[in-house]
């Protein structure tokens, strides 16, 4: 099966809740308020946020008020409303430096160990050199997933003491990654929400001693989502973008999940591009982000 046709099928449980949702609601009468409201708690409960939502239902009323609209054309409409939305984040992930420095960031749990492992795969195949640094030293088990994806890889991983300091093990991998000529150099971090003040202090140390030896280091700082979370991503979108800022989303676990719309919303409220989307553990099970395919598997038309 194709990554979009996965996608398609990982997305069902929001789009068919949207065609149930929207076959319910425009029936063959002229479009009322009435009409209006119960199509912008459809597009709340897919999780596309209060805003986006508000703004979708204005949009509409502007354009087709008292106007008949068939079950067709409002998914048709809506696909391509949020194709306009999408298409300004759909941006790819440009390794510009070398050694480019990537910082990967999220909770605990979202997928940031596979998340490396899948972007690394490509750009193996390009030809890159690729180096990784097991920043989670506190759980051991973080450590270990990325080693035994390094030995599956052939790529090698800078590790330290368990507890042993995250930003230390960060300027000791990139200087190695100048030394040996590597392309790209994935950091991995820890992700304790339950501890803002601690996760702060020790990112922003990261980013400080990564300067050290490149100004402009970290090149990339990618946040990984699990999109079954809804709305609990926009929080953390929030509280990572205040910690340390944030130029790359990765969005995964978009099989299965009844929240498919919280892409939409965090594309309308943080204009972040998103680099890529999941939709499972296999190592293809990642691909690049289009705006065109993602709309349209959202909303179930062909």
């Amino acid at each position: 099966m194709s990554f979009w046709k996965k996608l398609k099928t990982g997305l069902s449980k929001t789009s068919q809740n949207l065609t149930q949702g929207i076959t319910s609601v425009f029936t063959h009468r002229k479009l009322d308020e009435q009409t209006l409201d119960a199509f912008e708690e459809l597009l709340i409960q897919a999780d596309m946020g209060i805003k986006t939502a508000a703004e979708l239902r204005d949009l509409l009323k502007k354009q087709r008020m008292h106007q008949e609209i068939s079950e067709q054309e409002i998914k048709e409409w809506l696909a391509l409303e949020i194709q306009k939305i999408l298409e300004p984040v759909a941006l790819p992930l440009e390794i510009s430096h070398k050694p480019h420095v990537i910082l990967m960031i999220g909770v605990n749990g979202v997928g940031k160990t596979t998340t490396i492992a899948k972007l690394s795969k490509n750009w193996l195949a390009e030809g890159r050199k690729v180096l990784w640094a097991a920043g989670d030293t506190f759980r051991a088990a973080a450590v270990e997933q990325l080693q035994t994806w390094g030995a599956r890889l052939n790529v090698e991983v800078c590790t330290t003491k368990p507890g042993g300091d995250a930003a230390g093990l960060a300027f000791d991998a990139l200087k190695k990654a100048q030394d040996t000529n590597v392309d790209v150099l994935c950091i991995d971090t820890a992700g304790r929400l339950q501890n803002k003040t601690y996760l702060m202090d020790e990112l922003e140390k990261i980013v400080r001693v990564l300067k050290k030896a490149d100004a402009k280091a970290p090149h990339t700082v990618l946040l990984v989502l699990d999109a079954t979370t809804g709305q609990n991503a926009v929080d953390q979108v929030k509280i990572f973008n205040d910690i340390i800022g944030i130029n790359g989303l990765v969005i995964t676990k978009l099989d299965g999940t009844a929240k498919g719309g919280v892409v939409v919303s965090l594309s309308k409220q943080f204009s972040i591009p998103i680099i890529a989307l999941g939709v499972g553990e296999g190592a293809d099970d990642l691909k690049p982000f289009r705006a065109d395919d993602f709309a349209r598997a959202l909303v179930g038309t062909d």
